[in-house]
């Protein structure tokens, strides 16, 4: 990727997405207004995540468990969603998109200290703002699904309190500093240097700083003193980034954020419970298909406003990203049907909602950076791929990962990073990326070179798995240690709905 002298290379897009690349909250500028379009797109977005979440995973889930565990499930999606949305707002939201260091935010917006209705977030424009209410509400749905996608690995088998244990460690050490190293950026404004953006300066660099880069500009004698001062600001206001957003790495929607992070905290999650009683001598077939397939459709639908509402703004690449997932979706469901088909001698209900799911995760992270006939070749790839995660390496491996957690959204995740680095080129289609150094509100595209944003992708891609599979073990060791994982053997084979909750889900 190409880099400038003294400027780092910057790779999110202006009104283009790099989606939930993290936005500095800004203090308003004479020129700064909020959006109403945007802004009710944006609650319609979370709206739409929070559905794919509960109702939606929590119904997918569900339905692919036995009977006498479909409660146990459900409470599980049900709880994290309530228990992180409460973590959110206490410390999540200030560690994962404030001001910290590389790895992690700090603790100014500790129970959003200083945010009220008028306070105003980025968008990926200059000078176009969306309520800061907004933002945290829709960062909320992202920080509350993921750690949920994690129960479909460990379902049937572990305790309830180690459940909730293990998901608030996991959300505080493993998502909350993928987060911010991947999106946490200093938004447009804040490269841009002049008195009359004084209050975003400010915000961005501290009032000492802002005055002192302010000064040299208006001191400065010609053009060549004025590109050493605007020089020194990108990168005083560059090193505040996360660490793998300065690395290049681009992910849209939360590939690495979310579904490597999750998937690869549910395949050590599987390996550390053990496999279930009776694992591969009794029938563990799926109990209710038809909750399955609404819940796949639940997620299909909700996913937009996970992918669409990452652009942040309502403009034509929300739409082009609306047509990016839908059709990444529609092949990846096709592919995995039809590769069941001639593998395995049937299509199955339970293929296609997988395939479904597999096309959404490998689309998560490419969705607004590349063609859609990119993201065809996405899908197709997600669909056989995961499918033979699902069906081959899983058996080979010999773990029991409930749900297929880590073959679809691990594996998926992982295919989704990589492509998403091929794909943005925009030689072939994709969207490219941009470079916010630009200090005359112009945007100026950044060359494209495969070997450094495959890189970065890589970089992102190994983080995600190194940081979740350490986490999720000490975790996992706590809880083991302290109030023990699994649910006795009488417990299990009676259910989990009967032994940890009293309750049936049918009579």
């Amino acid at each position: 990727m190409k880099s400038f002298t003294r400027l780092r290379p910057l790779t999110a897009s202006i009104g283009l997405g790099a989606a939930l690349m993290a936005l500095m909250p800004a203090a308003a500028n004479a020129a700064a207004t909020i959006n109403k379009g945007d802004t009710t797109w944006m609650l319609l977005a979370t709206i739409l995540v929070i559905l794919m979440t509960i109702p939606g995973l929590a119904l997918f889930y569900g339905g692919l468990v036995r009977s006498k565990n479909i409660l146990s499930v459900l409470m599980q999606v049900f709880v994290c969603f309530s228990l992180i949305s409460v973590l959110w707002f206490i410390y999540g939201y200030s560690l994962a998109f404030t001001n910290g260091n590389a790895f992690i935010g700090g603790f100014s917006k500790f129970m959003l200290a200083g945010v009220d209705y008028n306070s105003m977030a980025a968008t990926f424009s200059k000078e176009v703002y969306i309520p800061e209410f907004a933002f945290i509400c829709f960062q909320l749905t992202f920080a509350a699904i993921t750690p949920a996608l994690i129960v479909g690995a460990f379902a049937e088998r572990m305790k309830f309190s180690a459940v909730l244990l293990f998901l608030v460690i996991w959300f505080t050490f493993a998502y909350l500093p993928m987060a911010h190293m991947v999106w946490w950026w200093a938004g447009p404004d804040c490269y841009t240097l002049s008195a009359e953006m004084i209050d975003t300066v400010k915000a961005c660099v501290g009032e000492a700083a802002a005055t002192d880069f302010l000064a040299r500009l208006a001191a400065a004698a010609d053009d060549a003193a004025k590109a050493t001062v605007l020089a020194d600001y990108s990168a005083a206001t560059g090193a505040l980034n996360g660490w793998l957003y300065n690395k290049g790495a681009i992910d849209f929607a939360g590939g690495s954020v979310v579904h490597i992070n999750a998937g690869v905290a549910g395949l050590v999650c599987a390996m550390v419970l053990g496999k279930r009683v009776g694992y591969g001598k009794e029938p563990m077939a799926p109990h209710n298909l038809v909750l399955t397939m609404i819940g796949a459709a639940l997620l299909w639908v909700g996913w937009f406003g996970f992918n669409a509402g990452s652009n942040l703004e309502s403009n034509g690449l929300t739409a082009q990203v609306v047509f990016n997932t839908i059709l990444a979706t529609a092949v990846a469901a096709l592919a995995w049907t039809f590769g069941e088909w001639i593998t395995r001698g049937h299509p199955s209900a339970l293929g296609a909602a997988s395939g479904a799911v597999a096309g959404l995760v490998a689309i998560t992270p490419a969705c607004g950076w590349v063609s859609p006939t990119a993201a065809l070749i996405i899908g197709l790839a997600a669909g056989l791929v995961c499918l033979w995660a699902v069906v081959w390496l899983k058996a080979k491996l010999g773990y029991d990962d409930a749900l297929d957690v880590f073959g679809v959204h691990g594996i998926g995740g992982i295919l989704g990073a990589l492509l998403t680095g091929y794909f943005v080129n925009p030689a072939i289609g994709g969207v490219g990326v941009t470079d916010y150094a630009a200090f005359d509100n112009s945007v100026k595209g950044l060359d494209y070179a495969f070997g450094a944003q495959m890189t970065a992708q890589i970089y992102s891609v190994l983080t995600a798995v190194i940081l979740s599979a350490v986490v999720s073990y000490i975790a996992l060791m706590i809880c083991k240690f302290t109030i023990g994982l699994r649910v006795d053997e009488q417990h299990e084979r009676e259910g989990l709905d009967i032994g940890s909750h009293g309750e049936r889900a049918y009579n």
